[in-house]
């Protein structure tokens, strides 16, 4: 194992028996492939976005990981370890938040469940102060260590257990929608924190998110699952080109206009008008600047707003014609 294959997928599998009534007495076995062959290398020190719809089989990849499920098929190692098989040495080496469940104990003040994660992993007294020190500094969690776990936020809970990942030097650190819940503020210090983690330490980062956001200012590299399946891995630019998604500018105007006509954008449409407020929408991978400048150039401009595109209907648009897998 070496560092360009930190985390290695070959043909990954993951399919769970599902019974499903079929009249008053009887139930129908049925197959569900959840991730479906899947393979991948992760390189050590990499930032990549893991993506894809609701049910796509991202958190069955990460669960396989981290050794909390079994594949089925195919072979899977961590810093050339078998998650299933030593998912205790693994634990040592990564690191694991998931946004919709917590790793602290819940009626606990979150120093607690702090000073229990340094004798559960035998961080050494000086580490862990440090490590400590340095997460409730830049997530923010001074005015927190005292207050019960559920006390606190999704929000809060979000910060507290990304530090709680953190705590023993993990190399790999797997996130799972990590800013969910969180205000833009709070988005702001913990994207910040990832990049100087990364930076600093090399930390590999796998991300599932339904936040563009967090895949532009954070990962080079994106993949998309759909269905089971790796149906995209490369550039965020690439993605948008090949889902040919779209951003929208959401214009204010001064008054009540007619749409926007710029006949020379022929890709930009308005979608909606309301009152002075209109709806464009462009291709993602192209720039607003200059559209902006044609519009400001024009028309009574008061004020403007991008929105990114949803991931999910990136994917949509992408696969709509695709044939489902059985």
């Amino acid at each position: 194992m070496g560092d360009a294959d930190f985390i290695e997928l070959d043909g990954v599998e993951k399919v769970f028996d599902v019974r499903r009534r079929a009249g008053f007495l009887r139930r129908e076995r049925h197959e569900v492939r959840a991730v479906d062959g899947i393979s991948f290398r992760v390189p050590r020190g990499e930032m990549v976005g893991y993506i894809g719809p609701n049910g796509a089989g991202k958190s069955t990849t990460i669960k396989m990981l981290t050794g909390i499920l079994t594949p089925s098929g195919g072979r899977l190692r961590v810093a050339g370890i078998d998650p299933s098989r030593e998912r205790t040495k693994l634990a040592h080496r990564i690191g694991v938040v998931f946004g919709q469940r917590t790793t602290l104990w819940w009626d606990l003040p979150l120093r607690d469940s702090y000073r229990l994660m340094h004798r559960m992993y035998r961080i050494p007294d000086r580490r862990f102060r440090q490590n400590m020190d340095r997460c409730v500094e830049l997530l923010d969690l001074g005015a927190l260590l005292e207050t019960p776990v559920r006390q606190l936020s999704l929000g809060q809970r979000m910060r507290g257990d990304i530090a709680a990942a953190l705590l023993h030097d993990p190399e790999v650190l797997y996130l799972d929608e990590p800013t969910i819940g969180l205000d833009v503020v709070s988005k702001a210090r913990v994207r910040e924190f990832l990049r100087e983690l990364n930076a600093e330490r090399s930390t590999t980062v796998l991300l599932t998110t339904h936040d563009l956001t967090d895949i532009e200012q954070l990962c080079r590299r994106v993949m998309v699952i759909d269905h089971g399946r790796l149906v995209y891995d490369g550039g965020l630019a690439g993605l948008h080109e090949v889902g040919e998604s779209e951003r929208t500018l959401v214009v204010d105007l001064a008054r009540e206009l007619p749409p926007i006509d710029l006949v020379a954008e022929p890709s930009v449409r308005v979608v909606k008008v309301e009152g002075p407020r209109q709806w464009l929408a462009f291709p993602a991978s192209e720039p607003a600047a200059g559209l902006v400048a044609r519009i400001a150039a024009d028309y009574p401009l008061v004020d403007l707003s991008v929105r990114e595109p949803d991931i999910e209907a990136v994917i949509a648009r992408m696969y709509a014609a695709a044939p489902v897998p059985d």
